[in-house]
């Protein structure tokens, strides 16, 4: 059945310029009736055939101007009946030209005035109730055949009303527009295009029952991810689906389709109000500059060089291990590139210090944003050699040669996991931190060195490559269990975009020395992630996807910290970004200590290694992990010394 109603055709427009022409033609002759209180004889000698010929023609020549026929009966709107009235218009225009010459040359008129006016009025009456009983028949129908979905629209504005059009006009949509919600007071109680406006706070759940709601969807601009997450949660209470309306910029050719409307995705409920980044002096920083991106590759790399090329930087150099994915990435940037940009893609290790020396040699880049590393904590813990090779010595490699061929600014990407490490890779940048700090701060006695080195420090991206996000995806796509490790773990979120914002503006700011560390918000509990996901999704907790918990993973935390007790911070002028007041090391120092590991990398002694690195962080201290034998040693060691120290006293 549901076949063949998708096979009803539509009619030919030749035939709905013959239904048009007949029923202008029945609203004549009742004009002409009512005119003469319904006396036929009256009627027949007043010109009635001479004036049903040219009112016919008249109104032909309107038809066909207009082309009123071409629509399609079974989605009219009110722009049908605009174009309905504006065609009766100058059918009655002309026929009333006509007929008045007439009476200038012949003496009489061929149709009444009033005959005019009254056919005009119902003409257009007429045709309109024609067109929305075939409508609404067609509707009937539909409806009776297929199963179709109860849904409410939130955003009773432009974009609702525009949903709710194509939803009506889609035969595939298989939904059925109950109804608007909207928190403005001032709309409710009325009615668009036949559906009611309710209030979409109070009593929603009631509402929701009441009509059987299946799905509401998002049609609003702007909307606070707050309250997105206020009505996502009522929703789910009463296992309704929720779908967003994209913002128009996304819509194709400025329509919007079927397929656009998505299911609410739990990035959407993670991130926070859009950040507006009014500092001119970003693009002006970036215009006609060789800008040199490690780890461009990646999640923050690759969204750092697209942002980085609105700009219209003179060349962006694109530095990267991973082949297939600087590929793609490349062929991404080519795509979007309306500049004059040259995009030149390299793959290169950053350990390579030779091959990277070439590379600053022959492009002298003016700015480097430093993202490459290696930022998984477990798999990092059980190959610390990697870690501390790519994330101290790579960084390492970039800023000296950064001195060398005196670059502007080195923008380097950190990870709150650098406070008060528990893990190898918190480690590492942590004393890549303190690296890049003390190599700016030895310009004081090194006049060569004018770059102006700045750490940014941020917590985990939403959709990051290898994130949590995307593993639970892939875990209720399986059917569960999703692993969570445990019950208390929180983490701090922020979209791509936004933190890639964050770091180019700030890097703008930078004098040099700062450790800049941004507002992430409010910390979420993996658990409650995990819940909400499953939600989502479709299914109950427990019922369809258990949780299961793992276990803190090796030098994993339970929550992550922005600043350590010893660090406090200074503002800005942009309310996001704050600057860490942290310990400073004389830079001879730090280059000693790593002098020191590098040796003890190079002769693959693993615990010598660690406990180098807990000698330049005291405050690294390993958790759920091997190296946590090494505190103990160290403790001992520390306290043997003190004891020391106090008889020497």
């Amino acid at each position: 059945m549901v076949n063949k109603l998708n096979d009803i055709s539509f009619l030919p427009r030749w035939i709905i310029l013959l239904i048009d022409l007949g029923i202008l033609l029945a609203a004549i002759v009742f004009a002409y009736l009512l005119r003469f209180n319904f006396n036929v004889e009256d009627v027949l000698n007043f010109k009635f055939q001479e004036g049903l010929i040219l009112f016919t023609i008249c109104h032909l020549l309107a038809i066909l101007i207009t082309q009123s026929y071409a629509g399609i009966i079974r989605y009219t709107s009110i722009q049908d009946g605009f174009r309905i009235s504006y065609t009766t218009l100058i059918g009655t225009v002309l026929a009333g030209i006509v007929s008045y010459v007439h009476y200038f040359y012949r003496g009489s008129i061929i149709i009444p005035l009033s005959v005019l006016i009254i056919s005009f009025t119902v003409a257009i009456l007429f045709l309109f109730t024609y067109r929305v009983m075939v409508k609404n028949l067609f509707s009937y129908y539909r409806d009776a055949v297929r199963k179709r979905r109860n849904i409410l629209i939130f955003g009773a504005g432009q974009y609702g009303i525009i949903t709710k059009h194509m939803i009506d006009v889609d035969d595939n949509a298989r939904m059925r527009v109950i109804g608007f919600i909207d928190d403005d007071l001032k709309k409710l109680g009325k009615v668009i295009n036949g559906a009611p406006i309710y209030s979409a706070s109070d009593k929603l759940g009631e509402l929701l029952k009441k009509h059987s709601i299946n799905e509401v969807v998002i049609a609003i601009a702007g909307l606070s991810v707050e309250r997105k997450n206020e009505l996502v949660d009522e929703c789910l209470k009463h296992h309704v689906k929720v779908r967003t309306v994209p913002a128009p910029d996304k819509w194709v050719n400025g329509e919007l389709s079927m397929n656009q409307i998505k299911e609410i995705r739990i990035e959407d409920l993670l991130g926070r109000e859009s950040i507006k980044l009014n500092n001119p002096k970003v693009n002006e920083s970036l215009v006609k500059q060789t800008v040199l991106i490690t780890g461009a590759a990646g999640s923050i790399g690759s969204e750092i060089a697209k942002q980085v090329l609105k700009a219209g930087p003179k060349q962006l150099i694109l530095i990267d291990q991973a082949e297939s994915f600087l590929y793609e990435i490349d062929i991404q940037l080519q795509n979007l590139n309306d500049t004059l940009t040259e995009i030149i893609p390299v793959v290169l290790d950053i350990t390579n210090r030779r091959r990277l020396n070439n590379i600053f040699e022959q492009y002298k880049p003016t700015i480097v944003y430093h993202a490459a590393a290696y930022k998984h904590v477990p798999l990092m813990e059980m190959n610390p050699f990697e870690a501390v090779s790519c994330n101290v010595f790579g960084t390492k490699n970039l800023s000296d040669l950064s001195v060398k061929y005196q670059v502007e600014k080195f923008v380097m990407v950190s990870t709150d996991k650098a406070v008060n490490p528990t893990n190898v890779m918190g480690a590492t940048k942590r004393i890549s931190e303190i690296y890049v700090q003390s190599l700016n701060d030895s310009k004081q006695t090194d006049t060569t060195n004018i770059t102006k080195f700045i750490t940014t420090r941020f917590g985990n991206v939403l959709g990051s490559n290898g994130s949590v996000i995307p593993l639970f995806k892939s875990q209720i796509e399986n059917g569960g269990p999703i692993t969570v490790t445990h019950p208390e773990v929180t983490r701090y979120f922020m979209t791509i975009p936004e933190a890639c914002q964050l770091v180019i503006e700030a890097g703008v700011m930078g004098y040099g020395g700062e450790i800049f560390v941004f507002d992430m918000g409010k910390s979420i509990r993996i658990i409650d992630l995990a819940r909400k996901m499953i939600q989502l999704s479709g299914f109950e907790v427990d019922k369809d996807i258990k949780i299961k918990f793992s276990g803190l993973r090796e030098g994993e935390k339970l929550y992550e910290e922005l600043l350590s007790d010893k660090e406090t911070t200074l503002p800005t002028h942009h309310q996001k970004i704050m600057i860490a007041k942290t310990e400073r090391m004389d830079h001879k120092t730090v280059k000693q200590a790593l002098v020191e590991l590098y040796n003890l990398l190079e002769e693959e002694n693993e615990l010598g290694m660690i406990l180098q690195m807990k000698n330049i962080l005291p405050e690294f201290v390993s958790n759920s992990s091997r190296f946590e034998k090494l505190d103990e040693q160290l403790k001992e060691q520390r306290a043997e010394h003190w004891k020391i120290s106090r008889k020497i006293s």
